[in-house]
Formats: C-alpha cells, structure tokens, sequence
C-alpha cells in the first residue's frame, strides 16, 4: 500500500480525504490523517452557532465512524513537529515517527494577533477554534455575574462580524473596531459597507471604524481599548479576529520554500518545493497568495488529489473569491472584481436605503461583458450573476436590468 499521510484535520483537510477516496486508485493508499484538536473536523465557518446552542458533534463534517468506514486512520489531538525528507518520515510531539510516500499539508491558519500593548492581559481572546469560544462563554459568564455589558471584536472583516453576533448571542453589548474606513474592506465599497453598517447598527452592534488601538487599559484584566487620540472604549472582553497567518512552521522546519510573508510555496499542481510533499488551504501560498476563503482550499484539495493519482488536474491561473453568506442576519454577497474602476468600465449602482438594499454591478465600458459585482441586503440575483460573469455569457441590451429587475428599481 502507498502511505498518504495528511497533516491537519481542518475542513480542508477533510475534504481532501473525502475527495480523495471517491477516485480510481485511492484504494491502494493507506490515508493516515494527523489533527492537533481533540475531535474530528468541525466547519469553522459556522462557528458562530455553537453561541447559538449547536453542539461541537452538530458542525462535525463527518460521523463519528466515517473515518474508520472508509480505511482512514484519525488521530487526534498529535501534533507534527517535524519532516525528514531524505528518509521520509514525520515525527510527533508523542515522540512517534511515520513514514510516508506522499505528504499533504494542512495545517490550515492561525488567528493573527497584531502587536498591542496589553493584548495578553485577561479577557482578550482569539476567534478560532471551539476551544476558544469555550474560554469566551465562560468567560463572559463570569464577568456578567459582575455586571459588565460591553465587549469589543477588534476587525471588522467576515470572521469579525461573526464574532460580533457571537458576542451579542452570549448577551453583552457588542462592538467592532475596525482600523480601515469601512467594513469588510476586502469584499465591498463604500456604499455597500455603509449599507452593512446601517444595518448591523440597527441590530444595537457599534461600529468603530478608522481607529488604532494603542493599547489594551487595565491592571490583570481588560477594562478598555484606548485608541489613537486619547479616545477609550471601555469593554470588559475583547475577542481578536484580525486576519490570518499561514500555519507553515512544519515547512520551515523541514526546509521547503516558504513566502517573505509566510506561507509554503505551491505550484499549479499543489506541490511544494518538495515534490512528495503537496500544501493546501490556508498554509499554501499560491501566485503570491494566501486565500481566506473555504472554495479555493476545497479546489486545491481536489487537484493535490488528483495529482497524487497521477492525474492531470491544475489549479487555475486566477481564483475565484466570490462569497455569498448571510453576516448577522443580512445577505452579503461579491464576486469577480468587485472594485475596478478605469476608463473601460462602467459601475452600475442600485441603492434603496428605506429597504437596506444595495447592488452593484462593474461591465465593460461596450456593455458586453460582467466583470464583478457586489450585492448587501438582497443576494437573490447572485447566482444568476454569477453564471454570467464565470461563463462570460452576453448580457441584456440594458445591464442595469441585471440588477433592477427583481428590484423594483
């Protein structure tokens, strides 16, 4: 049997296993899958409602028997802390060494913690894993018992937003501090985020935008975020969800490329600088990039798969990070470029603030062509769009019909 051995058991991960097993030839791999967390994989992007009462078995990917059913070999709670490439083993933290013929990894990201003063004082926390938001609500218990109401997510992006409801759902006050002009920066414009933000404010969520936090006040514990200009948020908890870093310390131990920024280096076939050893997820820098999206991790997983089989499968040139999700309670969607603007593009703008809906949509100046969009408030065009821009398909005489048609524009 050819031993495939996967480092991470995050949704990633999983899906590579999943993948995997469903094509000709995996049965002649031995797939042992290594998770430094004490269960299964889990969906991370759902987090937010275990807040809500959903057991950590709710967001398992899988039942309890579906590894051993399909020949995988789990184990949990093992951290990989080191790779010989020349003979081709692992070693792990319970001092055990595997051997393999082929290595995935999978490790997937850590929560980013910028540097400020006071950040690893009581009551501040990440936003990441289920154990961390076991340390939230207990914590948040305890200081409700003392009559604190606020708590602050510091980053405004999609996990920050979550973290948000999260916070509001454990019956505190919440508050998003974010250092950029608006919202989720990375996803939409300014009238689409103002959109958001009118939105989430009226949910009773503050907003905090263009502000850096200086330091974190309090003696043990949090009792504020002062920010630039003297000006304090007094909050009793502060949850981080500022971005991510690339888990690619295995990569760096064992010698294989990695980005100036972190992440290990893949090419279109998902393989390393090593070629046994294939990067997926987040730990994979690809064209210079990290991706923070599910979608291009479960794209590269099937190509690491298919690879490994001897197939012919690539990674394409550009990654789609279209989204579509529901943010505490409100329809968010983006895709293509959401953003272009130059002399050949026109922008096709559709706002309703009575409603709370704002579309846009970015076509070629000629008006032949979908470049990207970003719709807030009402994402029932988003599939129809979507097809359009991903099959390049011809579009209506009027484009603006895309958009005003199903509302009432």
């Amino acid at each position: 049997m050819i031993k495939l051995v996967v480092v991470g058991n995050g949704m990633v991960g999983y899906k590579f296993c999943e993948k995997f097993i469903t094509k000709k030839g995996s049965e002649n791999y031995q797939i042992t899958v290594f998770g430094e967390e004490p269960r299964r994989a889990y969906d991370r992007v759902h987090l937010s409602e275990y807040f809500a009462g959903k057991s950590a078995d709710d967001l398992s990917m899988s039942t309890a028997n579906w590894y051993a059913d399909n020949n995988i070999i789990l184990n949990t709670s093992e951290l990989i802390t080191d790779i010989n490439r020349e003979q081709k083993t692992i070693h792990t933290h319970l001092e055990k060494t595997h051997e393999y013929d082929y290595l995935v990894l999978a490790t997937g990201s850590a929560a980013f913690v910028p540097p400020i003063e006071g950040v690893d004082k009581q009551g501040v926390f990440v936003y990441r894993t289920i154990e961390d938001l076991d340390a939230i609500m207990s914590y948040a218990k305890k200081i409700k018992l003392k009559g604190a109401t606020e708590a602050a997510v510091l980053g405004g992006g999609l996990l920050g937003l979550e973290a948000a409801k999260a916070v509001r759902d454990l019956g505190l006050n919440a508050h998003v501090v974010e250092f950029a002009p608006r919202l989720m920066p990375r996803q939409l414009d300014k009238g689409a985020s103002d959109m958001l933000q009118s939105k989430i404010e009226e949910l009773g969520i503050g907003i905090h935008l263009n502000k850096s936090t200086q330091y974190i006040a309090g003696d043990d514990a949090i009792t504020g975020m002062m920010f630039e200009g003297d000006d304090l948020l007094k909050v009793d908890m502060l949850v981080v969800s500022a971005g991510i870093k690339p888990r690619d310390e295995l990569g760096r131990v064992s010698g294989l490329e990695v980005g100036v920024r972190g992440g290990v280096v893949v090419n279109n076939q998902m393989q390393t600088s090593d070629p046994n050893i294939y990067a997926i997820g987040e730990v994979a820098l690809y064209n210079h990039m990290i991706y923070g999206l599910v979608a291009p991790g479960y794209e590269m997983a099937d190509v690491a798969a298919e690879q490994i089989l001897g197939n012919e499968k690539l990674m394409r040139e550009s990654i789609d990070m279209s989204t579509q999700l529901k943010l505490i309670g409100v329809e968010v969607a983006s895709f293509g470029d959401p953003f272009i603007e130059n002399e050949n593009v026109t922008a096709i703008v559709y706002e309703n603030k009575f409603s709370g809906i704002y579309k846009r949509i970015n076509v070629t100046k000629d008006g032949k062509k979908l470049l990207g969009g970003i719709l807030v408030g009402d994402s029932s065009d988003y599939n129809n769009l979507f097809q359009i821009y991903s099959n390049a398909m011809k579009l209506p005489a009027n484009p603006e019909d895309l958009i005003l048609g199903s509302s009432g524009g």
